[in-house]
Parts: C-alpha cells; sequence; structure tokens
C-alpha cells in the first residue's frame, strides 16, 4: 500500500471530530466515546498495513468505534446496573448502529462545537477541549503548542469532562438569544486556535500550519451548518488572512514581512472566497469584530504593492474596531498603520502612551523599534528590538529580530 504511517495519523485527525460527534448520540460521556474511537485507530494502525487503506477510511472506523461502544456501555450497564446505559444500549443495538456513509451526522458536530465552547468552563480549557475532540490532536501535541507538560493538558480535560458530565451541560445548539449569547464562546475559541498557529510548534518555525489549518476547516463546518453573519465574518478573516501563508516563507528565508511578499504567490481562490463571503456577511449582519478585521484583510490583499495599500481606510476601519472593542492592542495596530502612512512621528508619539499598558507584548517592541529606525531613533530601536528578543519564544522571530538590530550597528559606533 502507497500511504506511509504518518498519513493515516492524518487521517484519524481528519475523522475524529466527525466520529466523536455521531457516537455522542448514544452517550453523553465525551471519555467513553473517545475511549472506543482509540479502540478503532489503534486496530488500523494493525490491519491497514497488512489489508490496505479501505475504500472509506472513515466508515471503517466509526464501524470499528461504534462496536467498542456497544462493548463499553453493555460491559458499564451490568457493571453498574445503569437505567440509563442499558436505555442507551438497547437503543444503539436495535438501531444495528446506523448506516456507515451516514456517520458524519452534521447536528451532531454542531451540538459537539457549542457543548465545547461552552461559557462555563475557563478560555484555556475550551481551546484544549476543542483542539482534542473536534481536531483529533493528541494530548502530547496540545502540550507543545501550550508550552504545557502532557499530565497538565490530560488533567486540564479530565477536569472539563467531568465539569460537562457533573454541571449537566447540555448537550445541545441553543436557539434564539441564547444562541446569540453562546456563539461568541464559539467563535473565540476557533480564532484562538488559528492564532496559536503562530506560537509556532515548539518554537522552530514561524508558523504551524495544521493549527491554521484545523481553524479554518472548524469555521467552514460551523458556517455550513449556521450560515450566521457573524460565523461568515470570522470564516472570511481566517481565508483571507491564511491566503499569504506560502509568501511568508521562502528556500532563502525564514520569515518575510508584508511589505516584501511576492504578493503573486497569494492564494488568489482564497482571497476570492473570502471575499465573496465577506460581503455577504456585512449584507446580512451588523459591524463586528471579525468582518471588520477581515475589512482590513480584504484591502491588503486588494493592494497590487505595499505603497497602494489604502492606508487611510484602514484606519479608519481601526477606529470603527476600537469601538467594538477598546483594546490597546487595537491602537498600537492602528499606530503601525499610521506609521505605514508616511506619520512616523505621530504613531512613535501614539506607541509612547501605549508603553504602560502593553509592557510585556512583544509586538508592541518590535513596532516601536521599527518606527524608532524610520525616525533615526537608533539607541531607542536597538533597545526595543532587545526587549522583542527577550519576549519571543519563536527562533524564527528571534533572528529576523536579530538581523533588524545588526542593521543598527553602524550607526550606534
Amino acid at each position: 500500500m502507497s500511504e506511509a504511517p504518518h498519513d493515516w495519523a492524518l487521517i484519524f485527525r481528519a475523522q475524529f471530530g466527525s466520529i466523536l460527534a455521531a457516537l455522542m448520540m448514544h452517550t453523553r460521556d465525551i471519555s467513553l466515546a473517545e475511549d472506543a474511537i482509540q479502540e478503532s485507530f489503534l486496530q488500523a494502525a494493525e490491519r491497514w498495513p497488512v489489508s490496505g487503506l479501505p475504500d472509506n477510511p472513515g466508515a471503517w472506523l466509526f464501524t470499528v468505534a461504534k462496536r467498542r461502544l456497544f462493548d463499553l456501555l453493555r460491559k458499564s450497564a451490568v457493571r453498574h446496573r445503569s437505567e440509563n446505559n442499558e436505555a442507551i444500549y438497547t437503543s444503539l443495538h436495535d438501531q444495528n448502529l446506523c448506516p456507515e456513509e451516514e456517520y458524519a451526522i452534521p447536528e451532531e458536530r454542531l451540538r459537539l462545537i457549542f457543548t465545547c465552547c461552552h461559557p462555563a468552563l475557563s478560555e484555556n480549557v475550551r481551546v484544549a477541549l476543542t483542539l482534542k475532540t473536534l481536531c483529533g490532536l493528541s494530548i502530547k501535541e496540545i502540550a507543545r503548542a501550550f508550552f504545557s507538560s502532557s499530565a497538565a493538558i490530560e488533567q486540564r480535560l479530565t477536569r472539563a469532562k467531568q465539569k460537562i458530565r457533573k454541571a449537566g451541560i447540555a448537550y445541545e445548539v441553543p436557539e434564539g438569544d441564547a444562541l446569540v449569547a453562546r456563539l461568541p464562546s464559539v467563535l473565540s475559541v476557533i480564532y484562538l486556535i488559528y492564532n496559536e498557529s503562530y506560537s509556532a510548534y515548539e518554537g522552530q518555525a514561524l508558523t504551524r500550519d495544521d493549527f491554521a489549518l484545523e481553524a479554518i476547516r472548524l469555521a467552514r463546518v460551523l458556517y455550513h451548518l449556521l450560515p450566521h453573519s457573524q460565523v461568515g465574518g470570522l470564516l472570511a478573516l481566517l481565508l483571507l488572512h491564511d491566503s499569504r501563508r506560502c509568501a511568508r516563507v521562502s528556500s532563502r528565508q525564514s520569515f518575510i514581512p508584508l511589505q516584501a511578499q511576492d504578493r503573486s504567490l497569494w492564494d488568489q481562490a482564497l482571497i476570492l472566497e473570502g471575499g465573496e463571503i465577506l460581503n455577504r456577511a456585512i449584507a446580512e449582519g451588523a459591524p463586528d469584530p471579525y468582518k471588520i478585521q477581515a475589512a482590513i484583510s480584504a484591502l491588503h490583499c486588494e493592494a497590487v504593492t505595499w505603497e497602494e495599500t489604502h492606508w487611510a481606510q484602514i484606519e479608519l476601519l481601526y477606529t470603527s474596531l476600537y469601538k467594538l472593542e477598546p483594546s490597546p492592542v487595537v491602537l498600537l495596530n492602528q499606530a503601525v498603520v499610521v506609521a505605514n502612512s508616511g506619520r512616523a512621528a505621530l504613531a512613535f508619539e501614539r506607541l509612547q502612551g501605549l508603553a504602560g499598558p502593553l509592557e510585556r507584548y512583544q509586538p508592541f517592541y518590535a513596532a516601536r523599534a521599527d518606527i524608532a529606525h524610520t525616525l533615526g531613533l537608533y539607541s531607542q530601536a536597538s533597545s526595543d528590538y532587545l526587549r522583542a528578543i527577550k519576549l519571543t519564544k519563536n527562533s524564527v522571530e528571534i533572528t529576523y529580530l536579530e538581523s533588524q538590530r545588526a542593521k543598527l550597528e553602524s550607526f550606534l559606533t
């Protein structure tokens, strides 16, 4: 067979969330469903090298997983004499385990997303639980992403599942006002997963592509099942931002800033799709932070060259974003836009006012260093580059910042 084991791992990950959601039709115990899925993965790892990859790997995995769930529920019903488990067992048995080709049940996937992203859970738990249950990442992978230990992540996930079970968190998609209230929690988790791709796996690369792709996949699933304008805004933002991914690195450079990127490498299909979704989202709903950020990204994508970027429009969009999301990070980004439009002195003045709230924020020092360099404030620039380097965990960013600081040496001697 041509597929190597690491290719199977990608299949397992891609199928994990769909299979888990389908199994959750029959048991509200996430841990039990995960145990059944792991058994199907183990059997696949043993059998596929001999028998070859099935025509429908997802259906094969689901068939094995639901049989294992059948056994686990039967044993649990006998051991605990639980009426609930007996009812689930009977239901599962009577349905003859449902046709394999129908295992990816959309409504169940949506219920699982809303359960994992319940606001009763802390934000870091929501992200970790979503990565584990919907994206199929291993505990080790999640631990590496959060610079934590596997034991700590496993404990966090165990407590989260216990809370879902003991607190009676409903396995459902809320409706009406409840849906509007819960949706931001779901969107923020997907957005955070995308942002985690920029923490970089073990700090040795600029991005971790699989996190970005998982976030986009989740956003696509959510938008397909729930075509709300806020969801469309987030999906558009991720697509437009990700369209530039291939231009951020090259065989000679491990990091290429936006102004130096080869724009012919940008993914025009993603730009077109993101733009269409954004236009639809804007027409269907009021402005929100995701739509505004997507509009900013769209303006970058539309510019043929760095010099032709519509900086005035982007600055106005940041003003609108700040009204909805009054954060010093928004003001930082706006100040960078002001500098890019040729008003470096004004931008530097604005950054000085953000030094307090952003004293531990690496992008603040990197941005102020660039602007100070432009203004000829070389000592300030050197100091800020050094501070940014100390706050950076990513080796690629460190190399880039060190190269920028090295350019100042001739001015400081």
